[in-house]
């Protein structure tokens, strides 16, 4: 019988790491300006286009430059020092931001600006990404990555109760430079706190209790002082071929370990159709009869959601792959009601069950990920996890943009929902590690 302090946030990582702290503090100060900026587009694309594709194909076009700069940045992440790398594509972010602010103050704002900045932004989050995941099991260790996971999507989540809502006020008065600068100070905030953290080189020494579940050091098939072959390979960065072949180190290494597939494919699941925020203008006025504020809310709503997972969510140290199973499962089948529904108060609350369904689920995939990764492999794995958990939301938008052409907004949402359901559950049945997989086990499942 769990106690009852296992439903509070563990906070140990905040209490023991004090370069966690720092690069949690600079993160808050990215994400919050990061969702407003999101809100800002989606709202200025539709009212300068009246389509809902738009929004979905924006969101694309940040989506494929990502992919890219998330291959390079696992390779990278590897290869030099993870907080150096995080610095100089962060502080850039900076630049774009006031390009949004600038390109906004027009007096007609260019809608190739939007796609330029936006892709831009992919770019560089793609290539610095990779390292900062890749640093946190350095500053924590394995048996607090559920831990360290909860607390960065609880920072996540209160950013996304407050900044869409935020978002949403600001556009129906000042605009949306205001949330573009935001953004911009977010990324000096962030690249400032990251000089007082150490150097982070791959390899780098874990706390002293940075032990797997069963006791040994590291993930599975790591060793102290042990690295994959490909990783000492001499000249790994000094042509196309050796890039291709590290990031090819990471894909076999995924493809030899079930248990990593399955907690892609059920990621895939539910991201693939189920992500309706390129669908917020649309059914905010035409649904709910609301105007920006009303898409805040909309975009605030899952977040909240997912803010009470997270304040919740000490038991996942102990959970495992039924846990992830059935989050997702949440997560579809609230977006389907929540697109049955014309009852605002109703819509909000199926919005927040859904977040809550989708904080859950994240914080375990990348809780078991993560202990089943070698750190001499985890940028490139991590590179590969993110590629796949970007290009599927911007798939999903933009897969949701066209549906909602054919059958309607709202129609689209509750197809989409019991797609993701489906899906989840034939990815289930096929995975048996996956239903298996639990943190507090012996290392991670493998067949």
């Amino acid at each position: 019988m769990p106690r009852p302090a296992g439903l509070t946030m563990d906070l140990t990582p905040l209490r023991e790491s004090r370069d966690y702290r720092l690069l949690y503090t600079g993160f808050i100060g990215v994400v919050f300006g990061t969702l407003m900026t999101s809100v800002a587009i989606a709202v200025q694309v539709h009212d300068l286009t009246g389509s809902s594709l738009h929004v979905g194909l924006v969101s694309l076009a940040r989506a494929l430059p990502l992919v890219v700069g998330l291959l390079a940045g696992g390779v990278l992440a590897d290869r030099v020092d993870r907080r150096t790398l995080m610095l100089a594509t962060r502080l850039p972010l900076a630049l774009v931001a006031a390009a949004l602010a600038v390109n906004a103050l027009l007096p007609e704002p260019r809608l190739w600006v939007i796609y330029a900045a936006t892709g831009a932004t992919g770019l560089l989050a793609g290539l610095g990404g990779p390292a900062m995941l890749a640093a946190i099991p350095a500053l924590v260790g394995p048996q607090r990555l559920a831990a360290a996971g909860a607390l960065t999507a609880a920072s996540t989540q209160l950013a996304g109760v407050f900044g869409p809502a935020v978002a949403g006020a600001l556009m129906a008065g000042p605009g949306p430079a205001v949330c573009f600068m935001a953004d911009a100070a977010g990324f000096l905030v962030f690249s400032a706190v990251l000089l007082f953290i150490r150097p982070l080189p791959p390899g780098a020494p874990r706390p002293a209790d940075a032990t797997r579940p069963d006791g040994a050091p590291g993930g599975v098939g790591e060793t102290a002082g042990e690295e994959p072959a490909a990783a000492s390979r001499p000249g790994a960065m000094t042509g196309i071929r050796q890039a291709f072949g590290a990031v090819a180190d990471g894909v076999r290494f995924i493809r030899g370990h079930r248990l990593i597939v399955g907690l892609l494919l059920i990621d895939a699941a539910a991201m693939v159709f189920t992500m309706p925020q390129a669908l917020y203008p649309t059914l905010a006025e035409d649904r709910f009869g609301g105007g920006p504020g009303l898409v805040g809310l909309l975009y605030a709503a899952p977040a909240l959601g997912a803010l009470v997972g997270a304040a919740t969510s000490g038991w996942t140290g102990r959970a495992g792959g039924h846990a992830v199973i059935g989050a997702v499962l949440l997560w579809g089948l609230s977006l389907s009601g929540f697109g049955l529904t014309a009852y605002l108060p109703v819509a909000l609350l199926l919005l927040a069950l859904a977040g809550f369904g989708d904080l859950i689920s994240e914080t375990l995939r990348s809780a078991l990920l993560q202990h089943g990764t070698p750190d001499a492999l985890r940028g490139r794995v991590s590179s590969l996890w993110m590629v796949q958990a970007t290009v599927s939301p911007a798939l999903g938008n933009a897969a949701l943009g066209v549906l909602a052409e054919l059958t309607g907004a709202a129609s689209a949402v509750v197809i989409g929902g019991l797609v993701c359901t489906a899906a989840t559950l034939a990815v289930a049945a096929a995975f048996p590690s996956l239903r298996r997989a639990r943190l507090t086990a012996p290392g991670v499942a493998r067949s």
